[in-house]
């Protein structure tokens, strides 16, 4: 069952391995980690994704990493209201004949183009995951030479 924590720490050394260390003892797979401060520079935010196999677990461990030091607050978004996103960079074989037919392929997505080179383009897009893989599987056919995600970040609604 994928679920979606996020949490604001102390944004202090260290902060990031011993919170997913917790993770990585309970032998919870990490799906995607984001990242980043926040307003506050001393604050940073974490998103984490991962796979666990029993609700009840995940309870156990948000409660024990909300006890970590430099933990401010743990949440589990994934039954509540909230955004979530995800960004992607591609790089697409595109000789020139195929360029058209590309750009009208990644419309419908947002995508846009932040590169070109003779042989190839790069592509990024934001979005929900299934929008993320379903771009993905659109350009697979011209070749994918490179691929980056960020990992999910999301925010509670309201």
């Amino acid at each position: 069952m994928r679920r979606m924590i996020v949490a604001k720490l102390n944004n202090v050394t260290g902060v990031l391995n011993r919170f997913t260390a917790v993770l990585n003892r309970r032998q919870i797979n990490i799906v995607s980690v984001s990242a980043g401060i926040t307003e506050n520079y001393s604050v940073s935010n974490i998103t984490v994704v991962v796979d666990v196999d029993d609700l009840f677990g995940m309870e156990q461990i948000i409660k024990q990493l909300n006890r970590l030091i430099d933990v401010i607050e743990v949440e589990d978004l994934t039954d509540l209201a909230h955004v979530e996103r995800e960004v992607i960079l591609l790089k697409v074989e595109a000789p020139a004949s195929k360029r058209a037919e590309i750009f009208t392929m990644i419309d419908p997505f947002r995508a846009s183009v932040i590169d070109v080179s003779n042989e190839n383009i790069t592509i990024q897009a934001t979005g929900q995951i299934d929008k993320i893989e379903a771009l993905i599987a659109i350009v697979k056919p011209y070749g994918i030479l490179n691929l980056s995600r960020t990992g999910a970040t999301g925010l509670e609604r309201g």
